[in-house]
């Protein structure tokens, strides 16, 4: 991690997280197992460091400061949830930590999110600080709040562990939309892409909320046909029903990439049969990095 000259704040943080948050999402996304309760860490984390700055003192190292504080809200996270193991061993086995080749670190890099979910949680964090997201040893350590050989023993066992579920087969049986949610998200899909922004309009609820992440939000209905208005300006988009990590979604695609792989995803909440809200992660587009999706 690159850390910037000490002081008793960071004088450029908009800057630092801006470009530390695609870096922090694939964290906090590995930890929970999902990229969209992974934004929503995020959205925490970085509420409590922009909270916490003007008390933190000297801050050597931002990047570690801020890794730390997403760190415990994951942590914080899994608690709410009841799915936090025991994060600490009992053992602290002095061992040196594994030498993997570049194949190997691309093997654990590109493990699925429920993989990750089956390691327990300092096994987890530590193979995704050092494998997925480069840190070293002793900055492992610092976000962790673990002595050396803990963190040492937590990394070898869970490599050895990824290495074993890597091997076996995902049965895991596939989501599918039901058909009330196929035909919603098929008519909202139908009516974006014709660019028939009224009809669109008269599918929202009248309290509509919207979050586009990382931009804005927007509440009821005139706030909101802003956002629509906007998307008739571009031309970079072409939407199609789906799922993401079992989810009912819309996966947007670049029509001026051929064969691509989608650009990003809106996920739609209904009321009544009006949409309620709508969370468009445009501005978020790491978020589909780990993504499950089906189309």
């Amino acid at each position: 991690m690159k850390s910037l000259p000490e002081g008793p704040a960071i004088a450029n943080i908009d800057s630092l997280l801006i470009a530390m948050r695609p870096k922090l999402h694939r964290y906090c996304a590995r930890m929970v197992g999902s990229v969209i309760d992974g934004e929503d860490v995020l959205q925490d984390a970085l509420i409590k460091a922009v909270e916490s700055l003007p008390s933190a003192g000297l801050i050597g190292n931002p990047e570690g400061w801020l890794f730390k504080i997403a760190h415990n809200t994951a942590l914080d996270f899994l608690r709410r949830r009841n799915r936090q193991e025991a994060l600490r061993s009992g053992e602290e086995v002095e061992m040196i930590a594994d030498r993997f080749d570049a194949v190997a670190s691309r093997q654990i890099a590109n493990a699925s999110l429920r993989t990750f979910m089956r390691l327990p949680v300092a096994q987890r964090a530590s193979v995704i600080l050092m494998d997925v997201l480069g840190c070293s040893l002793s900055e492992v350590c610092d976000v962790m709040d673990f002595s050396l050989p803990a963190v040492k023993a937590a990394l070898h066992r869970g490599r050895t562990q990824l290495r074993e579920l890597a091997g076996e087969p995902d049965d895991a049986p596939h989501p599918t939309l039901s058909e009330a949610d196929r035909e919603r998200l098929s008519a909202y899909v139908a009516h974006f892409n014709a660019r028939d922004f009224d009809a669109i309009r008269a599918m929202i609820a009248d309290d509509v909320r919207l979050d586009l992440v990382n931009k804005t939000r927007m509440s009821g209905k005139a706030e909101v046909s802003r956002y629509f208005g906007n998307y008739s300006k571009v031309s970079d988009w072409y939407l199609v029903a789906g799922l993401v990590e079992g989810h009912p979604a819309i996966l947007v695609f670049d029509p001026n990439e051929p064969g691509s792989a989608p650009k990003y995803f809106m996920l739609l909440n209904w009321s009544a049969d009006k949409v309620a809200t709508i969370r468009d992660f445009r501005h978020a587009p790491y978020i589909i990095e780990s993504a499950e999706y089906r189309i």
